[in-house]
């Protein structure tokens, strides 16, 4: 297992400072996911710890060992990326066991660590095909199979399922989650723009904004207790609502924010408005609100949100105090 820590880390391009002073501490075996709108640095926080990037200040170190000026091969980290980045010409077998081979393994050590990857992975059927003769889903899985047989301590990937279907996604993701059960001692580090795979993954979230860390921790701790209105915003699906002027001056606030889950529809309520659109997926029911103050419509998730009609007047109402995020001006909890 290995420990990473960087400390007052910064990576400028010419006069453009991308990451601007990071202090994280990824621990021991962990699934740690970095999210964040694009351009916010993740990406290359992420090549930053591989060693594809220079770090123009601060350090990194690897279980109390700088890795600074190390090469990306001797820091034991190996990497996915979304283009899956295989061989062509190459059987899924050849492409697994290519490192390897350069490494002087024996042709049994070679074997017995790509059947062990491919088995992990459930790929040993596709060992003697070409990626060419694969699906989406199945060339991402012999990327990461490539990656388990080098042993590393550390696995990075870098948006692995963006070229993905929804469908293979899910399964996909799915498989990432088996991996991480399966080698728990191995510390893992997953970027994405998708906060579904980052709350469904991840043991803790790094939220990242302009090159900084927004906030750190378990999915249900940036749920339920975001330290700010962008992490608020950021982090759910759909988005938190928020609510200004008169309607968080109730509640001693500049900024209120309430889930969609969090709002009951009734005929008179805290707030009142107009139904916009309403979004039936089967097992959830969503009703777009328009309250008259100008901004996104807010979003209610409800069983109710069904039988409510285009166009009627409705309130809307906390289910509880509890429920309301109350946020300064400058968007911190009060």
């Amino acid at each position: 297992m290995t420990k990473i820590v960087m400390q007052n880390v910064r990576k400028s391009f010419g006069p453009v400072d991308v990451i601007k002073g990071v202090d994280l501490e990824v621990r021991d075996g962990e699934f740690m996911v970095f999210v964040g709108p694009s351009g916010c640095g993740k990406s290359t926080l992420l090549r930053l710890i591989a060693g594809l990037e220079d770090i123009t200040s601060g350090t990194l170190s690897f279980d109390g060992q700088v890795v600074n000026a190390l090469t990306p091969s001797a820091r034991g980290i190996a990497m996915v990326f979304q283009s899956y980045a295989l061989y062509p010409h190459m059987t899924v077998y050849d492409n697994m066991a290519f490192g390897l081979k350069l490494n002087g393994r024996t042709p049994e050590q070679v074997r017995a660590a790509v059947e062990k990857a491919a088995d992990l992975l459930q790929i040993r059927a596709y060992l003697e095909r070409l990626p060419k003769q694969l699906s989406g889903g199945q060339r991402q899985r012999v990327a990461i199979g490539r990656a388990i047989v080098r042993d590393p301590k550390v696995f990075l990937f870098d948006e692995p399922l963006s070229n993905l279907d929804a469908a293979l996604r899910v399964a996909t993701r799915i498989e990432i989650a088996k991996l991480h059960h399966d080698m728990n001692k191995t510390t893992m580090i997953y970027v994405t723009h998708d906060q579904v795979e980052a709350m469904t993954l991840a043991d803790r979230i790094c939220v990242l904004r302009d090159g900084l860390v927004m906030q750190v921790g378990t999915p249900m701790e940036l749920y339920e207790k975001p330290a700010s209105t962008f992490v608020a915003g950021f982090i759910g699906s759909p988005k938190m609502n928020f609510f200004s002027a008169q309607y968080a001056t109730a509640f001693g606030a500049d900024t209120v924010g309430v889930r969609p889950e969090h709002l009951t529809l009734s005929s008179n309520g805290s707030w009142t408005g107009t139904v916009i659109h309403k979004e039936n997926l089967g097992s959830d029911n969503y009703a777009f609100i328009d309250i008259g103050a100008g901004g996104d419509p807010i979003v209610v998730r409800s069983d109710d949100a069904a039988g409510t009609a285009l166009g009627a007047k409705v309130g809307l109402t906390p289910i509880s105090p509890d429920r309301v995020h109350r946020f300064n001006k400058g968007g911190l909890p009060v």
